[in-house]
Parts: structure tokens; C-alpha cells; sequence
């Protein structure tokens, strides 16, 4: 276990040297929640039937759990990068343990994302949303996202090492961006047809996002009447759902690393 903490503190330093010599990214990465709140919060939240500012505190919450969802796309470029430039190859030949570089790298990628959550929080703040339930729950609903950040970029690395190209992996990363769009995340999902609200209601973005507004209690913490049970059960259902794709895709990242043949 010592040998496992001291190789993924290693490879975490690396990891946030890394970003530290690529501000344009680390920007890139902050301004886009905030441009998309912004344009959601004042274009779309005039045209809903919600008032607009009850909008914009039920979509705060939508776009910090569609950040939290990014990590599927981060680990995926990451690992692809890596393996694809040989970096990945090096590691195999260092004796460390096989799970460090995996780890390090999703828990450098959960630093980077804790920090690049406040900015999106304080303009949210200032646009007029608000935690109702005080710090418990505003630290409850923070660690429902960044345990739920951890295991999709879990999933993101697995996909990364299996990709065949650093291009292909981001292609495929890139169309992980409409995974929020078939949620909750920005817009309820009661008024969709039957078929796609079941769709969003077992999106594990949907129960995140609704998790977090009851955790704040915030304007869509509410289930609609006959909601699956990820979404009207959401804090269970976000915890479960971050456990499960943990549970699956560790394993399999891991003996990936160490096995090689990306």
C-alpha cells in the first residue's frame, strides 16, 4: 500500500506539472462551464416556462455535475496521449506498482477539477443561485461530484488505453458532449417524450445533477410523478451509479496498464 500512495503521489506531481505548463488548457477548461451558464442562464432561461431566475438555479447544479461527467473525456486524452507518445511504455519498465500511474493520473485530474468548480460556482453566486442548506450540504453535494469526477474518468482511461490513436481518442471524447444533453442537466426531464425521459432518467448524469440540487436545495430537486429510481432516489442513485462504473472499470484499467498492446 505504502509502495501504491508513494508511485501516485509520483505520478500525480507529474500530472500537475503537466497543467501547470499549459494555462491555455487549465483556461479553456474553466471558461466553458462559465460561457455555457451564461448563455443557457440568459438565452434559453427567457424562453422556458420556468421563470428564469428559478432557471438558473436549477441549471448551476446541471453544469457542475456535466463538469463532473468531463472526466469521462479528460482520462480519455490523457491515457490515449500517454500511451501514444511512449510515456506510458516507460512506466511499464519502472518498478512501481502497476495501479500508481492509473490512479495518479485520475486523482491529479480530481484536483485540477475541484479548483476549476469554483469559478463556475461564484458566477453562478452571482447570477442568484444559492445554497439553501447551508455548508453540510454544500460539502455533501461536493463530494457527490467529485467522487462521481473519479469514476468517470476512471471510464476515460480505460477507453483511452484501448483507443488507437491519440485522434481517434479525441473524437471519441468529443462526442461524449452530448451525454448531458440526454439528461437533467439542463433541462427537465417531465416534459420529453417517454421513451428519451427514460433514457434521461437513467443517464447517471441526471441523477448527479438532481442529487446536487436536493443536496442545495435548489428549484428541481423534486421527481416527477413515476421518476426511475435513480433520479427519484438521487443522492442513493449518484453514489450508486459513480460505485458501479468504479467497480467495472478499475479492474480493467488497471490490468490494461500493465498488460500493454494499446
Amino acid at each position: 500500500m505504502s509502495t501504491l500512495l508513494y508511485d501516485g503521489a509520483a505520478v500525480l506531481t507529474r500530472q500537475l506539472q503537466k497543467a501547470r505548463h499549459a494555462p491555455a488548457l487549465l483556461i479553456l477548461t474553466q471558461t466553458m462551464p462559465i460561457t455555457m451558464l451564461l448563455f443557457f442562464g440568459y438565452v434559453f432561461g427567457s424562453a422556458l416556462a420556468m421563470p428564469a431566475a428559478e432557471y438558473r438555479e436549477f441549471l448551476v447544479p446541471g453544469l457542475l455535475a456535466a463538469t463532473a461527467a468531463n472526466g469521462l473525456m479528460a482520462g480519455m486524452f490523457t491515457a490515449a496521449q500517454d500511451s501514444h507518445r511512449g510515456v506510458t511504455d516507460r512506466f511499464r519498465t519502472l518498478p512501481m506498482s502497476r495501479t500508481a500511474v492509473p490512479l495518479g493520473q485520475t486523482a491529479a485530474d480530481l484536483l485540477t477539477t475541484g479548483v476549476s468548480m469554483v469559478p463556475l460556482m461564484l458566477v453562478g453566486v452571482a447570477m442568484g443561485w444559492r445554497i439553501e442548506n447551508g455548508l453540510p450540504g454544500a460539502l455533501a453535494a461536493l463530494g457527490v461530484l467529485l467522487l462521481f469526477r473519479f469514476a468517470t474518468a476512471w471510464v476515460g482511461t480505460y477507453l483511452g488505453l484501448l483507443s488507437r490513436s491519440e485522434e481517434a481518442a479525441g473524437q471519441l471524447g468529443g462526442a461524449t458532449f452530448v451525454l448531458p444533453m440526454l439528461s437533467s442537466a439542463y433541462l427537465p426531464t417531465a416534459g420529453l417524450p417517454s421513451w428519451l425521459r427514460t433514457v434521461a432518467e437513467w443517464n447517471p448524469i441526471s441523477a448527479v445533477a438532481t442529487a446536487v440540487r436536493e443536496l442545495c436545495g435548489n428549484a428541481g430537486a423534486q421527481a416527477a410523478s413515476g421518476a426511475a429510481w435513480p433520479v427519484a432516489h438521487p443522492v442513493a442513485g449518484a453514489l450508486l451509479w459513480s460505485l458501479v462504473l468504479l467497480a467495472v472499470f478499475v479492474p480493467p484499467a488497471t490490468r490494461r496498464f500493465g498488460r500493454g498492446g494499446a
